[in-house]
Protein backbone atom coordinates (compact mmCIF):
# COMPACT_ATOMS: atom_id res chain seq x y z
CA UNK A 1 0.00 0.00 0.00
CA UNK A 2 1.11 3.37 -1.20
CA UNK A 3 1.88 6.68 1.44
CA UNK A 4 -1.51 7.93 -0.51
CA UNK A 5 -3.49 4.99 -0.36
CA UNK A 6 -2.69 4.72 3.39
CA UNK A 7 -4.48 8.42 3.87
CA UNK A 8 -7.35 7.45 1.76
CA UNK A 9 -8.22 5.19 4.35
CA UNK A 10 -7.80 7.14 7.20
CA UNK A 11 -9.75 10.22 5.53
CA UNK A 12 -12.47 7.86 4.64
CA UNK A 13 -12.49 5.90 8.00
CA UNK A 14 -12.47 9.19 9.75
CA UNK A 15 -15.20 10.59 7.20
CA UNK A 16 -17.33 7.51 8.02
CA UNK A 17 -17.05 7.86 11.52
CA UNK A 18 -15.35 4.48 12.20
CA UNK A 19 -11.65 5.50 12.69
CA UNK A 20 -9.68 3.94 15.54
CA UNK A 21 -7.54 5.29 17.76
CA UNK A 22 -4.64 3.95 15.98
CA UNK A 23 -5.50 5.44 12.71
CA UNK A 24 -6.49 9.06 14.55
CA UNK A 25 -3.13 8.94 16.09
CA UNK A 26 -1.30 8.54 12.85
CA UNK A 27 -3.54 11.45 11.07
CA UNK A 28 -2.49 13.38 13.90
CA UNK A 29 0.92 12.99 13.30
CA UNK A 30 0.40 13.26 9.21
CA UNK A 31 -0.90 16.56 9.52
CA UNK A 32 1.63 17.81 12.29
CA UNK A 33 4.17 16.86 9.67
CA UNK A 34 2.57 17.84 5.90
CA UNK A 35 1.90 21.05 5.59
CA UNK A 36 0.05 20.36 2.21
CA UNK A 37 -1.64 17.26 3.84
CA UNK A 38 -2.96 19.33 6.35
CA UNK A 39 -4.35 21.85 3.80
CA UNK A 40 -6.14 19.08 2.25
CA UNK A 41 -7.73 17.48 5.38
CA UNK A 42 -9.08 21.08 6.16
CA UNK A 43 -10.69 21.47 2.76
CA UNK A 44 -12.45 17.83 3.75
CA UNK A 45 -13.90 19.57 6.62
CA UNK A 46 -15.27 22.44 5.22
CA UNK A 47 -16.90 20.76 2.38
CA UNK A 48 -18.23 18.26 5.43
CA UNK A 49 -19.76 21.77 6.73
CA UNK A 50 -21.62 22.89 3.15
CA UNK A 51 -22.72 18.97 2.96
CA UNK A 52 -24.38 19.70 6.67
CA UNK A 53 -25.98 23.25 5.62
CA UNK A 54 -29.70 23.66 4.30
CA UNK A 55 -29.21 25.80 1.66
CA UNK A 56 -32.23 28.11 1.94
CA UNK A 57 -34.00 29.88 -1.04
CA UNK A 58 -32.18 32.93 -2.27
CA UNK A 59 -33.13 36.15 -0.64
CA UNK A 60 -34.18 33.84 3.11
CA UNK A 61 -32.39 34.19 6.03
CA UNK A 62 -30.95 30.85 6.76
CA UNK A 63 -29.85 29.60 10.16
CA UNK A 64 -26.05 30.18 11.38
CA UNK A 65 -23.51 27.44 10.54
CA UNK A 66 -20.52 26.38 12.18
CA UNK A 67 -17.85 28.26 11.08
CA UNK A 68 -14.94 26.61 8.72
CA UNK A 69 -12.49 24.66 10.17
CA UNK A 70 -9.09 26.52 10.49
CA UNK A 71 -6.95 24.36 12.40
CA UNK A 72 -6.68 20.71 12.69
CA UNK A 73 -3.73 21.07 15.54
CA UNK A 74 -7.15 18.66 17.77
CA UNK A 75 -9.26 16.66 15.17
CA UNK A 76 -13.08 17.42 15.56
CA UNK A 77 -15.09 14.89 17.30
CA UNK A 78 -14.97 11.23 14.79
CA UNK A 79 -18.79 11.42 14.76
CA UNK A 80 -21.01 9.07 12.67
CA UNK A 81 -22.51 11.39 9.75
CA UNK A 82 -25.51 9.99 7.37
CA UNK A 83 -24.89 7.60 4.78
CA UNK A 84 -25.45 10.15 2.24
CA UNK A 85 -23.18 12.25 3.64
CA UNK A 86 -20.31 9.57 4.35
CA UNK A 87 -20.57 8.43 1.06
CA UNK A 88 -20.41 11.88 -0.56
CA UNK A 89 -17.45 12.94 1.72
CA UNK A 90 -15.65 9.84 1.12
CA UNK A 91 -15.86 9.77 -2.90
CA UNK A 92 -14.75 13.86 -2.48
CA UNK A 93 -11.52 12.51 -0.66
CA UNK A 94 -10.80 9.69 -2.97
CA UNK A 95 -11.50 11.64 -6.14
CA UNK A 96 -9.05 14.38 -4.99
CA UNK A 97 -6.20 12.00 -3.58
CA UNK A 98 -6.36 10.30 -6.58
CA UNK A 99 -5.90 13.40 -8.51
CA UNK A 100 -2.59 14.40 -6.39
CA UNK A 101 -1.20 10.75 -6.07
CA UNK A 102 -1.27 11.93 -9.80
CA UNK A 103 1.01 14.90 -9.72
CA UNK A 104 3.01 13.72 -6.86
CA UNK A 105 1.74 15.90 -4.40
CA UNK A 106 -0.83 16.10 -1.95
CA UNK A 107 -1.59 20.27 -2.51
CA UNK A 108 -4.50 22.40 -3.07
CA UNK A 109 -4.14 25.28 -5.79
CA UNK A 110 -4.69 28.45 -4.02
CA UNK A 111 -7.97 29.08 -6.65
CA UNK A 112 -9.90 25.61 -5.03
CA UNK A 113 -8.76 26.49 -1.24
CA UNK A 114 -11.80 27.46 0.63
CA UNK A 115 -11.56 30.98 2.20
CA UNK A 116 -14.94 31.55 3.81
CA UNK A 117 -18.40 30.22 4.37
CA UNK A 118 -21.79 32.42 3.35
CA UNK A 119 -23.92 32.58 6.44
CA UNK A 120 -26.31 34.44 5.21
CA UNK A 121 -27.21 36.44 1.45
CA UNK A 122 -29.85 38.68 1.27
CA UNK A 123 -30.64 40.95 -2.71
CA UNK A 124 -28.96 40.00 -5.36
CA UNK A 125 -25.77 38.88 -6.25
CA UNK A 126 -22.74 35.74 -6.86
CA UNK A 127 -23.29 34.22 -3.85
CA UNK A 128 -25.93 32.30 -1.58
CA UNK A 129 -26.34 31.14 1.73
CA UNK A 130 -24.28 27.73 2.24
CA UNK A 131 -22.01 28.98 -0.47
CA UNK A 132 -18.13 28.11 0.21
CA UNK A 133 -16.08 30.79 -1.25
CA UNK A 134 -12.71 30.85 -3.17
CA UNK A 135 -10.82 33.28 -5.30
CA UNK A 136 -12.84 34.81 -7.62
CA UNK A 137 -14.44 37.55 -8.46
CA UNK A 138 -17.87 38.32 -7.21
CA UNK A 139 -20.36 40.47 -7.47
CA UNK A 140 -23.45 41.86 -5.15
CA UNK A 141 -26.22 43.59 -6.85
CA UNK A 142 -28.41 44.35 -3.92
CA UNK A 143 -28.74 43.55 -0.46
CA UNK A 144 -25.79 42.27 1.55
CA UNK A 145 -23.73 39.22 1.84
CA UNK A 146 -22.52 37.87 5.60
CA UNK A 147 -19.32 35.44 5.62
CA UNK A 148 -17.10 33.73 8.27
CA UNK A 149 -13.72 33.28 6.67
CA UNK A 150 -12.01 29.94 7.44
CA UNK A 151 -9.96 31.64 10.63
CA UNK A 152 -13.48 33.15 12.36
CA UNK A 153 -13.47 36.44 11.10
CA UNK A 154 -16.79 37.81 10.80
CA UNK A 155 -17.92 40.08 7.41
CA UNK A 156 -20.82 41.85 6.29
CA UNK A 157 -20.73 43.03 2.67
CA UNK A 158 -23.32 45.91 1.52
CA UNK A 159 -24.38 46.02 -1.94
CA UNK A 160 -22.93 47.53 -4.75
CA UNK A 161 -20.52 45.22 -4.41
CA UNK A 162 -17.44 43.51 -6.26
CA UNK A 163 -14.74 41.79 -4.54
CA UNK A 164 -12.71 38.82 -4.22
CA UNK A 165 -10.64 36.71 -1.71
CA UNK A 166 -6.82 36.41 -2.64
CA UNK A 167 -6.54 34.25 0.45
CA UNK A 168 -8.58 33.24 3.43
CA UNK A 169 -6.78 36.63 4.66
CA UNK A 170 -6.58 39.02 2.26
CA UNK A 171 -10.28 40.46 0.91
CA UNK A 172 -9.81 42.42 -2.14
CA UNK A 173 -12.48 45.30 -2.48
CA UNK A 174 -13.25 47.28 -6.00
CA UNK A 175 -16.69 48.66 -4.58
CA UNK A 176 -18.90 48.08 -1.56
CA UNK A 177 -19.08 48.29 2.39
CA UNK A 178 -17.70 46.51 4.62
CA UNK A 179 -17.80 45.63 8.26
CA UNK A 180 -15.68 43.20 9.80
CA UNK A 181 -15.39 41.87 13.45
CA UNK A 182 -12.43 39.39 13.67
CA UNK A 183 -11.29 37.30 16.67
CA UNK A 184 -7.84 36.40 17.89
CA UNK A 185 -7.54 33.31 15.81
CA UNK A 186 -7.78 35.87 12.62
CA UNK A 187 -5.67 38.56 13.25
CA UNK A 188 -3.84 40.26 10.10
CA UNK A 189 -6.83 39.73 8.12
CA UNK A 190 -6.69 42.51 6.07
CA UNK A 191 -8.90 44.45 3.65
CA UNK A 192 -7.53 45.71 0.60
CA UNK A 193 -8.11 48.59 -1.90
CA UNK A 194 -6.86 50.26 -4.90
CA UNK A 195 -5.41 52.95 -2.60
CA UNK A 196 -4.74 51.40 0.55
CA UNK A 197 -5.19 48.32 2.94
CA UNK A 198 -6.51 47.90 6.35
CA UNK A 199 -4.71 45.22 8.38
CA UNK A 200 -6.52 44.20 11.68
CA UNK A 201 -4.93 43.81 14.82
CA UNK A 202 -7.82 42.12 16.41
CA UNK A 203 -10.78 44.30 16.14
CA UNK A 204 -13.97 45.68 14.72
CA UNK A 205 -13.47 48.10 11.60
CA UNK A 206 -15.22 49.03 8.77
CA UNK A 207 -14.15 49.84 4.93
CA UNK A 208 -15.92 52.42 2.61
CA UNK A 209 -14.99 51.93 -0.98
CA UNK A 210 -17.73 54.02 -3.22
CA UNK A 211 -17.85 53.70 -6.67
CA UNK A 212 -16.87 57.57 -7.01
CA UNK A 213 -14.65 58.63 -4.20
CA UNK A 214 -11.82 57.60 -1.78
CA UNK A 215 -11.67 54.65 0.32
CA UNK A 216 -12.06 55.01 3.88
CA UNK A 217 -11.26 52.93 7.17
CA UNK A 218 -12.89 53.39 10.58
CA UNK A 219 -11.74 52.14 13.83
CA UNK A 220 -15.04 51.24 15.60
CA UNK A 221 -12.83 48.56 18.69
CA UNK A 222 -9.58 47.83 18.86
CA UNK A 223 -6.60 48.24 16.22
CA UNK A 224 -6.02 48.48 12.77
CA UNK A 225 -2.33 49.17 10.85
CA UNK A 226 -3.89 51.31 7.38
CA UNK A 227 -1.17 51.26 4.83
CA UNK A 228 -1.00 53.20 1.58
CA UNK A 229 1.77 53.69 -1.03
CA UNK A 230 3.40 56.75 -0.27
CA UNK A 231 1.79 57.77 3.55
CA UNK A 232 3.33 54.42 4.44
CA UNK A 233 1.83 52.17 7.82
CA UNK A 234 -0.01 54.56 10.69
CA UNK A 235 -1.71 52.91 13.65
CA UNK A 236 -5.78 53.65 14.15
CA UNK A 237 -7.08 52.72 17.07
CA UNK A 238 -10.46 53.02 18.44
CA UNK A 239 -12.76 55.65 17.26
CA UNK A 240 -10.20 56.94 14.69
CA UNK A 241 -10.81 56.85 11.03
CA UNK A 242 -8.57 57.64 7.73
CA UNK A 243 -9.34 58.19 4.25
CA UNK A 244 -7.10 57.64 1.07
CA UNK A 245 -6.27 60.09 -1.17
CA UNK A 246 -3.93 59.07 -4.32
CA UNK A 247 -2.34 57.27 -2.37
CA UNK A 248 -2.21 59.36 1.22
CA UNK A 249 -3.83 59.08 3.99
CA UNK A 250 -5.37 61.76 5.76
CA UNK A 251 -7.93 61.43 8.97
CA UNK A 252 -10.86 62.32 9.32
CA UNK A 253 -14.56 62.43 11.37
CA UNK A 254 -14.90 58.46 12.61
CA UNK A 255 -18.36 57.19 10.96
CA UNK A 256 -19.51 54.59 13.26
CA UNK A 257 -22.96 54.08 12.72
CA UNK A 258 -22.33 53.47 8.37
CA UNK A 259 -21.62 49.90 8.47
CA UNK A 260 -24.14 47.11 8.81
CA UNK A 261 -22.60 44.93 11.20
CA UNK A 262 -22.55 41.29 11.71
CA UNK A 263 -25.00 41.87 14.94
CA UNK A 264 -27.35 44.06 12.76
CA UNK A 265 -27.76 41.16 10.05
CA UNK A 266 -30.25 38.19 11.63
CA UNK A 267 -32.83 40.73 12.27
CA UNK A 268 -32.33 42.16 8.74
CA UNK A 269 -32.53 39.02 7.06
CA UNK A 270 -35.67 37.75 9.03
CA UNK A 271 -37.21 41.33 7.77
CA UNK A 272 -36.89 40.53 4.50
CA UNK A 273 -38.11 36.75 4.64
CA UNK A 274 -41.12 37.90 6.26
CA UNK A 275 -42.04 40.45 3.38
CA UNK A 276 -41.51 43.76 5.52
CA UNK A 277 -40.58 45.00 2.08
CA UNK A 278 -43.55 44.87 0.37
CA UNK A 279 -45.40 45.79 3.43
CA UNK A 280 -43.23 48.84 3.22
CA UNK A 281 -43.85 49.90 -0.53
CA UNK A 282 -47.90 49.37 0.05
CA UNK A 283 -47.76 51.41 2.81
CA UNK A 284 -46.02 54.49 0.75
CA UNK A 285 -48.41 53.72 -2.10
CA UNK A 286 -51.13 54.58 0.18
CA UNK A 287 -49.83 57.53 1.28
CA UNK A 288 -49.28 58.58 -2.37
CA UNK A 289 -52.71 58.61 -2.63
CA UNK A 290 -53.77 60.68 0.15
CA UNK A 291 -54.96 63.89 -0.44
CA UNK A 292 -52.98 66.02 1.85
CA UNK A 293 -49.60 64.17 0.89
CA UNK A 294 -47.46 67.53 0.37
CA UNK A 295 -44.29 65.51 -0.77
CA UNK A 296 -42.92 61.82 -0.20
CA UNK A 297 -39.51 61.13 -1.32
CA UNK A 298 -38.43 58.05 -1.98
CA UNK A 299 -34.66 59.02 -3.42
CA UNK A 300 -35.63 55.62 -6.14
CA UNK A 301 -35.41 58.55 -9.22
CA UNK A 302 -34.41 61.70 -7.89
CA UNK A 303 -30.87 63.09 -8.37
CA UNK A 304 -28.94 66.02 -6.96
CA UNK A 305 -28.75 69.45 -9.13
CA UNK A 306 -25.75 69.80 -8.30
CA UNK A 307 -24.62 66.15 -7.18
CA UNK A 308 -23.55 67.00 -3.44
CA UNK A 309 -24.13 64.12 -1.71
CA UNK A 310 -24.36 60.34 -2.55
CA UNK A 311 -27.24 57.38 -3.51
CA UNK A 312 -26.68 54.66 -1.96
CA UNK A 313 -28.60 51.33 -0.46
CA UNK A 314 -31.40 52.09 1.23
CA UNK A 315 -33.54 49.81 4.20
CA UNK A 316 -34.15 47.19 1.53
CA UNK A 317 -32.37 45.07 -0.88
CA UNK A 318 -32.08 47.46 -4.39
CA UNK A 319 -33.15 50.51 -2.76
CA UNK A 320 -32.04 53.91 -2.57
CA UNK A 321 -31.03 56.38 0.25
CA UNK A 322 -29.79 59.96 0.11
CA UNK A 323 -26.20 60.22 2.01
CA UNK A 324 -24.39 62.57 3.36
CA UNK A 325 -20.51 62.32 4.11
CA UNK A 326 -18.56 65.34 4.25
CA UNK A 327 -19.35 68.93 5.16
CA UNK A 328 -21.54 70.70 3.03
CA UNK A 329 -23.35 67.55 1.59
CA UNK A 330 -26.74 68.27 1.10
CA UNK A 331 -30.12 68.00 -1.52
CA UNK A 332 -31.94 71.13 -2.74
CA UNK A 333 -35.93 70.52 -3.02
CA UNK A 334 -38.19 72.74 -3.43
CA UNK A 335 -41.74 71.42 -3.34
CA UNK A 336 -44.57 73.52 -1.55
CA UNK A 337 -43.12 76.65 -2.18
CA UNK A 338 -46.32 79.15 -1.64
CA UNK A 339 -48.44 77.46 0.65
CA UNK A 340 -48.50 77.18 4.33
CA UNK A 341 -50.37 74.35 6.17
CA UNK A 342 -51.46 74.73 9.58
CA UNK A 343 -51.09 70.91 10.21
CA UNK A 344 -47.91 69.19 9.04
CA UNK A 345 -46.40 66.04 9.82
CA UNK A 346 -43.25 65.35 8.96
CA UNK A 347 -41.72 61.72 8.97
CA UNK A 348 -38.14 60.12 7.89
CA UNK A 349 -36.01 56.46 7.89
CA UNK A 350 -32.85 57.89 9.45
CA UNK A 351 -29.46 56.14 10.06
CA UNK A 352 -27.16 58.33 11.39
CA UNK A 353 -23.04 57.65 11.18
CA UNK A 354 -22.31 60.29 14.16
CA UNK A 355 -23.82 62.63 16.76
CA UNK A 356 -22.10 64.63 18.65
CA UNK A 357 -22.28 68.38 16.58
CA UNK A 358 -24.71 71.48 17.76
CA UNK A 359 -27.46 70.66 15.05
CA UNK A 360 -27.86 68.13 12.70
CA UNK A 361 -29.69 69.20 9.90
CA UNK A 362 -33.08 66.93 8.44
CA UNK A 363 -34.83 69.79 6.50
CA UNK A 364 -34.06 73.37 6.74
CA UNK A 365 -36.27 75.65 4.10
CA UNK A 366 -34.03 78.75 3.27
CA UNK A 367 -35.12 82.37 3.90
CA UNK A 368 -34.98 81.92 7.69
CA UNK A 369 -35.96 85.90 8.39
CA UNK A 370 -38.52 88.02 10.25
CA UNK A 371 -40.22 88.59 7.05
CA UNK A 372 -40.68 84.69 6.70
CA UNK A 373 -43.15 83.84 10.01
CA UNK A 374 -43.46 79.44 9.99
CA UNK A 375 -40.57 78.52 7.90
CA UNK A 376 -40.21 75.50 9.24
CA UNK A 377 -36.16 73.45 10.48
CA UNK A 378 -35.80 69.89 11.58
CA UNK A 379 -33.08 68.88 12.71
CA UNK A 380 -30.92 66.73 15.60
CA UNK A 381 -29.86 68.71 18.74
CA UNK A 382 -26.65 68.98 20.29
CA UNK A 383 -27.93 66.53 23.18
CA UNK A 384 -29.72 64.05 20.89
CA UNK A 385 -33.42 65.20 21.05
CA UNK A 386 -35.39 66.14 18.00
CA UNK A 387 -36.20 69.37 17.41
CA UNK A 388 -38.92 71.46 15.12
CA UNK A 389 -38.32 74.78 14.60
CA UNK A 390 -40.51 77.37 13.17
CA UNK A 391 -39.85 81.09 12.46
CA UNK A 392 -41.73 83.13 14.81
CA UNK A 393 -43.12 80.54 17.30
CA UNK A 394 -43.18 81.24 20.86
CA UNK A 395 -43.40 78.49 23.66
CA UNK A 396 -46.16 78.47 26.06
CA UNK A 397 -45.24 79.82 29.75
CA UNK A 398 -43.44 77.16 31.89
CA UNK A 399 -42.18 75.33 28.91
CA UNK A 400 -39.09 72.64 29.49
CA UNK A 401 -36.85 73.49 26.57
CA UNK A 402 -34.35 76.10 26.88
CA UNK A 403 -33.67 77.13 23.66
CA UNK A 404 -36.67 78.45 22.48
CA UNK A 405 -38.12 75.46 20.36
CA UNK A 406 -40.17 72.42 21.07
CA UNK A 407 -37.94 69.11 21.50
CA UNK A 408 -38.19 65.34 22.04
CA UNK A 409 -37.84 64.21 25.38
CA UNK A 410 -35.67 61.50 24.41
CA UNK A 411 -32.50 61.62 22.73
CA UNK A 412 -31.81 59.77 19.79
CA UNK A 413 -28.28 58.43 20.58
CA UNK A 414 -29.55 55.26 21.03
CA UNK A 415 -30.08 55.04 17.12
CA UNK A 416 -26.96 55.70 15.86
CA UNK A 417 -25.90 52.76 13.32
CA UNK A 418 -29.17 51.85 12.49
CA UNK A 419 -32.19 52.62 11.04
CA UNK A 420 -34.51 54.53 13.09
CA UNK A 421 -38.23 56.21 12.22
CA UNK A 422 -38.82 60.26 13.46
CA UNK A 423 -41.93 61.94 13.20
CA UNK A 424 -42.94 65.09 14.21
CA UNK A 425 -46.66 66.11 13.94
CA UNK A 426 -47.03 70.42 14.20
CA UNK A 427 -50.85 71.47 14.51
CA UNK A 428 -50.98 75.21 14.60
CA UNK A 429 -54.41 75.55 15.81
CA UNK A 430 -53.89 73.13 19.18
CA UNK A 431 -50.22 74.76 19.52
CA UNK A 432 -49.27 71.78 20.02
CA UNK A 433 -45.65 70.18 18.79
CA UNK A 434 -45.71 65.85 19.08
CA UNK A 435 -42.63 63.53 18.60
CA UNK A 436 -42.26 59.53 17.88
CA UNK A 437 -39.31 57.74 17.60
CA UNK A 438 -39.64 54.49 15.81
CA UNK A 439 -43.36 54.34 16.37
CA UNK A 440 -44.01 55.89 20.03
CA UNK A 441 -44.82 58.35 20.68
CA UNK A 442 -42.32 60.74 22.81
CA UNK A 443 -43.58 63.78 24.01
CA UNK A 444 -46.02 67.03 23.26
CA UNK A 445 -45.06 70.70 23.90
CA UNK A 446 -47.67 73.37 24.18
CA UNK A 447 -47.36 76.57 22.00
CA UNK A 448 -48.17 80.23 22.25
CA UNK A 449 -47.27 80.98 18.74
CA UNK A 450 -48.08 78.84 16.28
CA UNK A 451 -47.95 80.04 12.68
CA UNK A 452 -48.66 77.90 9.82
CA UNK A 453 -46.02 76.39 8.68
CA UNK A 454 -44.09 77.22 5.58
CA UNK A 455 -41.83 75.05 3.10
CA UNK A 456 -40.70 76.05 -0.04
CA UNK A 457 -36.60 75.99 -1.38
CA UNK A 458 -35.06 73.69 1.40
CA UNK A 459 -32.30 71.82 2.02
CA UNK A 460 -32.14 68.55 3.11
CA UNK A 461 -29.26 67.24 4.95
CA UNK A 462 -26.37 70.10 5.69
CA UNK A 463 -27.77 73.63 5.65
CA UNK A 464 -24.69 75.46 6.56
CA UNK A 465 -20.81 73.99 7.17
CA UNK A 466 -20.84 75.59 10.14
CA UNK A 467 -23.36 74.14 12.26
CA UNK A 468 -26.12 72.12 10.59
CA UNK A 469 -23.75 69.38 9.40
CA UNK A 470 -25.57 65.35 8.82
CA UNK A 471 -23.87 62.41 8.73
CA UNK A 472 -25.70 59.40 7.46
CA UNK A 473 -28.58 58.44 5.76
CA UNK A 474 -32.04 59.40 4.92
CA UNK A 475 -34.92 57.41 3.38
CA UNK A 476 -38.65 58.00 2.56
CA UNK A 477 -39.15 61.23 4.15
CA UNK A 478 -42.58 61.98 4.12
CA UNK A 479 -44.18 65.91 4.29
CA UNK A 480 -48.62 65.30 4.74
CA UNK A 481 -50.47 68.46 5.05
CA UNK A 482 -52.50 67.16 8.20
CA UNK A 483 -52.37 65.92 11.12
CA UNK A 484 -51.27 61.88 11.85
CA UNK A 485 -52.27 60.25 14.89
CA UNK A 486 -50.19 57.98 17.46
CA UNK A 487 -52.15 55.08 15.76
CA UNK A 488 -51.33 55.93 12.25
CA UNK A 489 -47.77 57.12 13.11
CA UNK A 490 -46.93 53.53 14.92
CA UNK A 491 -48.49 51.74 11.77
CA UNK A 492 -46.11 53.70 9.11
CA UNK A 493 -43.28 52.76 11.20
CA UNK A 494 -44.52 48.55 11.45
CA UNK A 495 -44.88 48.80 7.85
CA UNK A 496 -41.62 50.53 7.05
CA UNK A 497 -39.27 48.52 9.99
CA UNK A 498 -36.80 47.19 8.42
CA UNK A 499 -35.58 44.84 11.76
CA UNK A 500 -37.62 41.32 13.02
Amino acid sequence: MTRDDERLDWLRSYAEGTATPTTLAALTRSLGDDDGFRDLFLEYLNIDLALATPRPSPGASASPVAPPISSPSSLPPNRSRSPFRRRRLAALAAASLAVAAAVAAVTVPDRLRPCANVTRAIGRGDLAAGDVVRSGRCDIESGLVELRTVRGAAVVIEAPARFRFESPQRLRVERGRVAADVPPSAKGFTVVTGDGDAIDIGTRFGVDVPAAGRPEIHVLSGQVLARSAQSGMQSLETGQATVFDRGTSMSRELRSGAFIEPREVAALAAAVSAGQQERAAGALERLRRDPALIALLDFERVAPDPPTCRFVQGRWPGSRAVEFVDVGDHMAVAFGAGGSWPRLTIAAWVRLDRLGDPYHSLYHTDGWTEQNPGQVHWMIAGKGTMRLALRSMKLAAGARELDGFPESLTSVFGTEGRWAHLATVYDAEARTARFYVDGRFDGQTLLDDAPPARLGPARIGNWSGRDRKLSGRIDDMLFIGRVMDDDEIAALHAAGNPYR
